[in-house]
């Protein structure tokens, strides 16, 4: 009788504590925040408009002045170094661009990319200004036109890794996958404000939920950090923190695949436990 007692206290204080003040610590150090949001509603971007390839191919040659399409054959005009040097960071090379990006996104970026990116509050146009000039006296047409043909020379598939690569490693680094930044540590830690972190282990010490919001909206969880909302597609995000995974976290399927069984192990062992337990006690008794 004096053991149902025991257990009797345990679970109601197990349930107090499980029910009436973990959430309350949750609501406290974890507020919700919205999911992801991969449609982008509140960008201004190509509002329906429908681009034609051929037209944007001329297009594209505003571009070739800061980025490379080696898709296309276009090289950048400086080094990474020299370009780092003079944008902040590295200007990401395009051929990927409409493969990865969402294109409402991406139109809005080239129309105002402070404000697409959510980092007006850093490059505000009078004290600091985006390496990067808004577009939006080009007209929703042509930006459609140049989304178009960035979209006609984009792969058809591309690897997790190539994602990031792509999306992430102007700035971050991860070494467990032998990746470093494109752009100078020094150069990029003065643009951002502080150094961007490696990624190695982001996926344990964050976990693949707080991952997807983070890269989708960093502002949601991190009010007023200078990391861009870059705007990756659903798809690519996903390929991202694959990699991140695969990197980080390489026996994640291993390690919850053993769960059930250790759970099974310890409910067998317990069944034991009580019953040499019972015959301890009898002969006590």
């Amino acid at each position: 009788m004096r053991e149902l007692k025991i257990l009797l206290i345990v679970i109601i204080f197990t349930g107090i504590t499980y029910w009436g003040v973990e959430p309350l610590a949750h609501s406290v150090f974890h507020p919700h925040t919205p999911d992801a949001d991969y449609t982008f509603k509140d960008v201004d971007g190509l509002n329906g408009v429908k681009g034609d390839a051929s037209k944007g191919a001329e297009i594209a040659t505003n571009c070739i002045g800061c980025h490379s399409i080696k898709s296309a054959g276009f090289e950048a005009p400086m080094s990474a170094n020299d370009a780092a040097a003079t944008y902040g960071v590295v200007p990401p090379d395009l051929s990927t661009a409409a493969k990865i990006y969402d294109h409402n996104y991406l139109a809005a970026f080239i129309k105002n990319p402070a404000v697409a990116s959510k980092v007006a509050h850093k490059f505000d146009g009078v004290n600091k200004v985006h390496p990067m000039p808004g577009y939006d006296y080009l007209g929703n047409e042509a930006i459609a036109d140049l989304i178009a043909y960035l979209g006609s020379i984009a792969p058809k598939d591309i690897s997790a890794k190539a994602v990031f690569e792509d999306a992430c490693s102007r700035c971050h680094s991860m070494k467990y996958a032998k990746i470093s930044s494109t752009t100078q540590v020094d150069v990029v830690s003065k643009y951002m404000g502080s150094t961007p972190p490696d990624l190695s282990m982001m996926i344990r010490s964050r976990g693949d939920e707080y991952l997807h919001k983070f890269i989708n909206d960093p502002q949601k969880l991190l009010h007023g950090t200078s990391m861009p909302r870059v705007g990756l597609t659903k798809e690519s995000e996903e390929k991202v923190v694959e990699f991140m995974t695969q990197t980080g976290d390489s026996k994640k399927d291993e390690r919850e695949s053993l769960g059930p069984k250790v759970l099974m192990y310890l409910a067998i062992l317990a069944v034991f436990a009580y019953l040499w337990k019972v015959k301890i006690w009898r002969e006590v008794h």
